[in-house]
């Protein structure tokens, strides 16, 4: 957001954004007469991240609150941490996962986020600050987000152990990810992440074919068949990694695996057509099979769920008026409408309680608290995702999120890893 010299974007004693002394402007923009705020020097912010999180709308909805104009930069989640490496000037906004911030950090490329200028930071779920959901301690293998939340300075090159001023990213999205499964085809309960090899699936089953993920829900599958216990699933040694390998070429070898799926179309497309009944899956990927009339299921099990989290950074070299703007976009992006805009599709958002002053009582209900759906539940452009009297796979955001056994993360060996899974994809 544009500004004079003489008007601080934020206000010094009270941290607050000037957004929020504007909302009373509301009226003036409804009467087709812009605040001086339009009429300054337009800002356009270049947003580098994945075209999962770059959403037409949120963009549309900042700048009619803002004026304030959003660039999307749509690469891979790979590409997104190599060009915050090596090509730090090419965005203002980065958009990206807590696990890329080993790689991206000690170069020094990201600014740590001045917590006093973010209006709801002490709101932020503490599952990113504290690593607990309703004061429990959730499950911590991988990148856990509290392990990389906080910068040492503003500028530092090193996470800081303990909460400080200056946040490595703010939360955008996060969820915590299990299996998919078509129960009208399987016809029999299904508990446990062992079931994904299970030969009674042969040919029917899918697992998700991005490196440092997909070694996870195999880690996953390893430790509930009982053959290894992990130390830790996000960071396995040569040896372990090894023998998580072994067991998926033998699987793929005796005709486990109907497919290696990158794409989330393929995901929802393998399991609409029935080619597959049980494979790794996302939430969102579960709901777009559901929107075709088809029952599939995000399917809770025992061993737990393996967890994502993305968050805004914002570039070292960034400042004046697109730093202010950078600081603009992630003060509304917390302040409800996004995040209730994303709720409704699934996702978790950072800030619970703005979020629900956002969204109806019967959508909060059902989406948040794990209670049957008292109408039907329609995603942001309309269609119907769940009949009334459904309950969310999975139940509340405490039960799910509390359920997390581990996070994506980038092991020290993800060279060696990559190669051996690679192994694994051409046998």
């Amino acid at each position: 957001m544009s500004k004079t010299e003489l008007e601080p974007t934020f206000s010094t004693q009270t941290g607050l954004s000037r957004r929020s002394l504007l909302q009373g402007t509301a009226g003036i923009l409804a009467s087709g007469v812009a605040p001086f705020v339009h009429a300054q020097e337009k800002i356009v912010l270049r947003y580098l991240g994945t075209a999962v999180n770059q959403d037409k709308a949120i963009a549309e909805k900042f700048k009619a609150d803002t004026g304030i104009e959003i660039q999307y930069v749509a690469v891979t989640t790979d590409d997104v941490t190599k060009r915050a490496v090596t090509a730090p000037n090419s965005f203002d906004l980065i958009d990206t996962e807590y696990f890329s911030l080993k790689k991206i950090v000690p170069t020094g490329n990201l600014k740590g986020i001045d917590t006093r200028k973010i209006k709801n930071a002490d709101k932020i779920t503490p599952l990113f600050t504290k690593g607990e959901i309703a004061g429990k301690a959730v499950g911590d293998q991988g990148t856990a987000p509290k392990k990389v939340m906080f910068l040492e300075s503003e500028k530092s090159k090193k996470f800081s152990a303990t909460p400080t001023q200056y946040m490595t990213l703010i939360p955008t999205v996060y969820n915590a990810d299990t299996l998919g499964i078509r129960p009208d085809l399987i016809k029999r309960p299904i508990s446990s992440w062992a079931e994904l090899l299970n030969p009674q699936f042969k040919g029917k089953a899918a697992i998700l074919n991005i490196p440092s993920i997909g070694i996870m829900d195999a880690a996953m599958v390893v430790e509930a068949m009982g053959i290894h216990k992990y130390k830790d699933k996000g960071n396995m040694s040569k040896a372990e990694i090894d023998l998580t390998i072994k067991t998926l070429i033998e699987a793929k070898k005796a005709g486990q695996f109907r497919a290696l799926w990158k794409d989330f179309n393929e995901s929802v497309n393998l399991m609409a057509s029935g080619e597959v009944v049980i494979q790794s899956m996302w939430s969102p990927a579960v709901t777009a099979v559901r929107t075709k009339g088809i029952d599939c299921v995000f399917q809770p099990l025992k061993e737990g769920y393996r967890a994502w989290a993305a968050g805004f950074g914002v570039p070292a070299t960034l400042n004046g008026k697109k730093l202010d703007g950078a600081y603009e976009f992630i003060n509304w992006f917390l302040d409800g409408w996004a995040g209730a805009y994303l709720n409704r599709q699934g996702y978790y958002s950072a800030v619970l309680d703005t979020a629900k002053a956002k969204m109806d009582a019967y959508e909060w209900a059902y989406w948040m608290e794990g209670k049957p759906a008292s109408q039907d539940i329609k995603s942001p452009n309309g269609d119907v995702l769940a009949k009334a009297g459904a309950v969310r796979d999975g139940g509340s955001y405490e039960q799910r999120m509390g359920g997390i056994a581990c996070w994506n993360a980038v092991m020290d060996e993800n060279e060696y890893m990559v190669r051996k899974w690679n192994e694994f994809v051409a046998a």
